[in-house]
């Protein structure tokens, strides 16, 4: 019993200090759809999903440890980068690059927490999760 109520008192800290918009990208409520329209008008100008532009490609992002793209010529900072992308690493580098890492050549901002919601799912529906 005790080993219940503290596995339960772990998920509830987890769940309730998650932020709202990673909530919804990982639980499945965000929307792909509207993710992938999302993409198309606002990621699309430097970002394809199977072919490197002025950024790397994005298909199968998701999973992918940050600056590997092997045919992507990244920063020294996103070289050094030790992290994959996830629903929390996504969520924060749409919010503020800089603060994810300091010196990357992105600088683009998705402002709205449902829309980085929908874009995020997409990009985890593109690459096969």
């Amino acid at each position: 019993m005790l080993a219940a109520v503290f596995s339960l008192a772990i998920v509830i800290c987890v769940v309730t200090s998650t932020p709202p918009a990673i909530q919804a990208a990982g639980n499945g409520t965000a929307d792909a759809d509207r993710g992938e329209q999302l993409f198309d008008r606002r990621c699309t100008g430097c970002h394809a999903l199977d072919a490197d532009k002025v950024g790397p490609r994005l298909r199968n992002v998701y999973g992918r440890k940050a600056g590997t793209v092997p045919t992507f010529k990244y920063s020294d900072a996103m070289k050094a980068a030790k992290f994959t992308w996830d629903d929390a690493s996504l969520e924060k580098w749409l919010t503020d690059t800089d603060s994810v890492i300091h010196g990357n050549d992105m600088d683009f901002r998705v402002p709205k927490p449902d829309e980085r919601a929908d874009i995020i799912r997409f990009l985890k529906v593109s690459s096969g999760n």
